[in-house]
């Protein structure tokens, strides 16, 4: 009797436990919980002088020097940071990709332990493009980006323009990373092909440029596009622009303000970046959310 009294209240135990785990639709899988992490990422807003290689080469380094000292993971640098941008003279001084500009790059990474994504000219035999790169801690070339929406009527002969098929995502050890170039984010295909990645942080070199007396004024459009590239791509974006000028073209004499931004995956501006100055600043982004 007590035998049979104990396996009936066994049974209705396990029944019970079994109702409890089973959801009322059946399904027995638990619900994933967001795991939710972090990245710090250094916005290094350098001075960019067209065609010099050797002291852009060199800011870019006590940048990362910098932000290795303050603990970045990620150093991230505005667009074509080493020759400027619509400069017909990086037709002859631009090199590959991988070339002796990313091998410079590389053994940086390599040396502080720390990622770094920059906007680069990059020649590809008679072409030049306006590229950009992620190189890994290990001084990995992770993912190149070359610029979609070029601005032909700025720079003659112009950029190659790159693929909107090529927009990428690659997976790191600090998360799911992806790359555009400053007026793709204009184009709003160019912003949701991005978006369909799954992006846990993506990362824009600019050379968001205006009319001296447009400044600080233009740093709003800026923060303005950045928060909604943000919204829409649904993870933190970093905007890093130039200081500096523009040299030739129809666009000579027109200035890079500096103001660069950070958003996080709701839109929300974090920070802004000294108004037409070098600035460096380090960022604790939540991504993965």
């Amino acid at each position: 009797m007590h035998t049979a009294l104990s396996l009936i209240i066994v049974g209705i135990g396990v029944s019970l436990a079994l109702t409890l785990a089973v959801s009322p639709a059946g399904d027995t899988t638990q619900p994933k919980i967001p795991s939710g992490k972090t990245v710090r990422v250094a916005v290094c807003q350098t001075l960019c002088i067209d065609s010099d290689r050797e002291g852009n080469l060199r800011r870019i380094t006590y940048a990362v020097e910098e932000a290795a000292r303050k603990k970045a993971q990620i150093a991230c640098f505005p667009e074509t940071a080493v020759l400027g941008w619509v400069n017909p003279e990086a037709h002859k001084l631009a090199d590959s990709i991988p070339g002796p500009t990313t091998e410079r790059l590389v053994k940086l990474a390599r040396e502080h332990k720390l990622m770094i994504a920059i906007g680069l000219c990059e020649k590809n035999g008679e072409n030049l493009h306006d590229s950009a790169v992620l190189i890994g801690s290990d001084g990995q070339i992770l993912l190149k980006h070359r610029k979609i929406n070029t601005l032909d009527e700025l720079l003659s002969p112009p950029y190659t323009r790159g693929k909107p098929e090529e927009i990428q995502a690659v997976d790191t050890p600090l998360g799911r990373i992806g790359m555009l170039i400053c007026a793709d984010t204009f184009v709003d295909d160019y912003v949701e092909r991005a978006a369909a990645l799954s992006p846990e942080l993506l990362i824009v070199p600019y050379g968001w440029a205006a009319h001296v007396d447009h400044w600080p004024a233009h740093g709003k459009r800026l923060s303005d596009l950045v928060s909604s590239v943000a919204a829409r791509t649904k993870c933190p974006v970093v905007g890093t622009d130039l200081v500096g000028a523009i040299s030739s073209g129809p666009w000579k004499g027109l200035t890079y303000g500096g103001i660069s931004v950070v958003a996080d995956a709701g839109g929300k501006v974090l920070g802004i970046l000294r108004d037409r100055d070098v600035d460096i600043q380090v960022f604790t982004l939540k991504i993965g959310q």
